[in-house]
């Protein structure tokens, strides 16, 4: 069913506050999830959204964390997210960091100690919202096997890459696992009981499977053998520069009590200060491949972005406003209990 967004982001707002979220983190993570759902990306909006309420139940995430930022040099920002989300200090940040960018000509965000950030996209999309281009990546607790390894040794390890359009139109913007899927798909298809495609992962045994349930227990596969491997690499040493867990010691984000501690590295680059027809000249080979060459660019195939409506499952929204719920009846318990002290 469709929702106004700024229903759902109420509710969600609600539900992160029920489970001890600061009103900021709350907000943060509504925006994120708002905005994947908008992208009908279900599994890494209101779905992945549970897993964070599921990790501050779990302690594995402090909603109420205190993230840091420190700026070493003029167009690098460091930060330390404190056991929270991503998120927050990437908000607090924001503005500075595209100032930097504009005014030196590139950018660098680096973050430690974070719990998982969910859609990358999100956050490159944001950069190139204000003109300039974006690359992001982002490591998470292994769950792939790599280069014959025995067992996972990466997360999925995602990058993503966003360049600025014309006023009025969303940025270009691909995000993508480093596997040959990301984990909510997998997720996903054990949750409707669904085969997955060969390839996609091995069981705990190491042998190939389609059972997404058995994948889960085993390990997902790099895209393109070594090629993918090698990009997944890559974007573990990237997001880890400044002190976060390496994949094969992060925390699990759905179980346990230990924060993933994961990290995230982002550069934002003025395109303006290279070519100041950069994005017009961008836009229109984009325009080229995908109508003379018939070329599928990403996100061609997907369901059309509807900012200010939200596709969600009426399961799903029962259960957000549950959670919702909860807040309200807490609220309503504080407010009694101030006014006997008073």
């Amino acid at each position: 069913m469709k929702y106004q967004s700024h229903e759902i982001r109420k509710l969600c707002i609600a539900a992160a506050s029920s489970r001890g979220a600061s009103q900021e983190a709350a907000a943060s993570l509504a925006d994120a999830t708002i905005h994947a759902q908008e992208a009908c990306k279900p599994a890494l909006g209101i779905r992945h959204f549970f897993d964070y309420l599921n990790a501050m139940e779990g302690e594995r995430l402090d909603g109420a964390a205190r993230p840091s930022i420190t700026r070493p040099a003029s167009a690098v920002f460091v930060a330390d997210a404190g056991g929270g989300i991503p998120h927050v200090a990437f908000d607090r940040g924001f503005d500075d960091l595209v100032g930097a960018a504009r005014e030196f000509g590139v950018s660098v965000f680096s973050q430690r100690n974070s719990y998982t950030c969910g859609a990358l996209g999100y956050f490159a999309e944001r950069v190139a919202a204000r003109g300039l281009v974006c690359i992001a990546t982002t490591n998470s607790s292994a769950h792939m096997a790599a280069g014959g390894s025995i067992g996972a040794v990466f997360g999925t390890n995602p990058l993503a890459f966003a360049v600025p359009r014309s006023p009025g139109k969303r940025p270009f913007v691909f995000d993508q696992a480093s596997s040959q899927t990301a984990l909510v798909n997998v997720r996903e298809a054990a949750r409707e009981n669904a085969a997955i495609p060969d390839g996609w992962a091995v069981d705990s045994s190491g042998r190939p499977t389609s059972n997404a349930e058995e994948a889960l227990l085993g390990a997902l596969l790099p895209f393109g053998g070594y090629k993918g491997a090698n990009i997944a690499m890559m974007v573990e040493l990237l997001s880890t520069m400044a002190g976060a867990s390496w994949s094969l010691d992060a925390g699990s984000f759905d179980t346990g009590r230990r924060s993933p501690a994961v990290g995230m590295f982002l550069v934002a680059l003025n395109p303006g200060l290279f070519d100041r027809g950069y994005i017009a000249r961008a836009e229109r080979q984009l325009d080229r491949l995908r109508n003379e060459y018939r070329m599928s660019l990403p996100g061609d195939s997907r369901k059309q972005f509807s900012p200010g409506t939200c596709e969600v499952a009426p399961a799903d929204f029962a259960k957000l406003q549950e959670f919702a719920a909860i807040a309200a009846a807490s609220a309503l318990h504080a407010a009694a209990g101030q006014r006997r002290l008073g």
